[in-house]
């Protein structure tokens, strides 16, 4: 079943091609397209284009299909180009000719329009929704290691003493920016673009409104043509919203990998959660950070792949745009893998707490010595010229105790304040209002 198909039959080559894998990852849009469908034909039956009566039975029909999907009884069948199609063959068997109604005032680009709307805004709040307990695990973490020094580097050279506390600290608020990006990229998902039809409207008089409404969007997306230009813009928001998140994960594994050698030692897990060599009986190796690695940074290349399917397209539809669901439907899945073993392992982390202490650390306190000097009236430049002479000639003697106190340094971490941050980019998040529409949508 096609739902543009009239006479004759297609080539089927040219089917295979042109289908490509939309009936396999349909399937992840199916709940969606059924909660589109009652918000349109709610609207349907308020301009006169369906009885009462046919909305009474479509409703309750289109529910029983929704429940069908969740319990993961539902499959496009062979023969079936999509989901819109396969719902409304369901509805057609089931209802007989009340059926055929529900496609009145939408095309097929509005129907995936929003159902990849409404799926992206609830990927979005998945993935949000973990987020947080791995901020909260960094936090805690921060909190619990904040006493505990940790050489820092620049140049892969020794350079500054730095603390745990900020080290797990620096990831928690880099998660806070990466939410301000969610955000934006969810602010931009969360309108309505049903009833711009093919990308120019229609001549019923379609209430827009109402479907906005219905399905729980902060907005329309009012211009009908934008609203078709909207497919892949809206993908690419959001793909480089999700590589703002893996860039942050993959930092964050880099520096486990490295710090998890046996040149650094700063942190090791448990024998459980690392993986051995098939020589080598001494190995322990990091391999779940290695493939939180990997993964992240393929999905940082998303948002490229998306801008290379897109540039240049005219406005209205291409069937290019097809190929994007491809790559962007399953990132979803893959980010909130990462999201939930990053938590996982953070929660067994162990913190070797002497690290600092190795005698090829000791130069790391020189900057302190020479701050110490300067408190005490020497100046800066003399001081440093001091402490350098004093370390060429092996006399260097660091100042352990050190009194770091500004705002978001080793003595002052200000994860009160970060906490407050995260606090107020999740409050942005209208997921409640979504809830009471889509309560009211598919239960009444």
């Amino acid at each position: 079943m096609k739902l543009w198909q009239k006479e004759g039959a297609i080539n089927k080559e040219i089917e295979r091609f042109t289908v490509g894998k939309d009936r396999e990852l349909d399937v992840l849009l199916a709940e969606h397209d059924i909660t589109g469908t009652l918000a349109h034909i709610t609207m349907l039956e308020s301009i006169g284009l369906l009885t009462s009566e046919e909305l009474k039975v479509l409703v309750a029909e289109l529910r029983t299909i929704h429940s069908e999907v969740l319990a993961g009884n539902f499959e496009i069948e062979d023969g079936v180009e999509d989901v819109h199609s396969q719902v409304e063959l369901i509805l057609t068997q089931r209802l007989g000719e009340v059926g055929k109604k529900i496609h009145s005032g939408r095309s097929r680009n509005d129907q995936v329009l929003v159902d990849l709307k409404l799926f992206t805004r609830t990927e979005l709040r998945e993935v949000v929704e973990l987020i947080v307990p791995l901020f909260e695990q960094l936090i805690k973490l921060s909190n619990q290691y904040k006493d505990v020094k940790l050489p820092g580097y620049t140049h892969y050279q020794v350079a500054m003493p730095s603390s745990f506390g900020l080290w797990f600290g620096a990831y928690a608020e880099s998660l806070v920016d990466d939410l301000h990006s969610l955000l934006a990229a969810f602010r931009i998902t969360n309108k309505n673009p049903l009833g711009s039809a093919a990308g120019y409207g229609s001549s019923f008089p379609l209430n827009r409104t109402m479907t906005t409404e219905l399905l729980g969007f902060d907005d329309l997306n009012y211009n009908v043509v934008y609203a078709q230009m909207g497919r892949g813009k809206t993908e690419r928001s959001v793909a480089q919203a999700l590589s703002s998140v893996a860039a942050t994960l993959s930092k964050l594994a880099q520096d486990v990998c490295l710090y998890n050698s046996q040149n650094f030692s700063f942190v090791k897990f448990p024998d459980h959660l690392t993986t051995g060599s098939s020589i080598m009986p001494h190995k322990k190796n990091p391999d779940v950070f290695e493939l939180i690695r990997a993964r992240c940074n393929k999905m940082m290349a998303l948002p490229i792949e998306i801008s290379m399917i897109t540039t240049n397209l005219a406005s209205g539809y291409h069937r290019d745009l097809q190929i994007i669901k491809e790559s962007f439907l399953p990132v979803f899945e893959n980010m909130k893998s990462c999201l939930y073993i990053s938590k996982y392992m953070l929660e067994n982390i162990i913190v070797n707490d002497s690290a600092i202490n190795e005698e090829k650390y000791k130069y790391i306190f020189s900057v302190d010595v020479v701050n110490n000097m300067v408190l005490n009236g020497t100046s800066f430049r003399d001081a440093y010229k001091q402490v350098g002479l004093d370390i060429e000639a092996g006399n260097f003697e660091p100042i352990m105790d050190l009194q770091h106190s500004h705002e978001g340094s080793m003595g002052n971490l200000c994860n009160d304040k970060i906490q407050e941050m995260m606090q107020a980019v999740m409050a942005e998040f209208s997921f409640d209002k979504i809830d009471a529409a889509l309560e009211h949508l598919l239960k009444g």
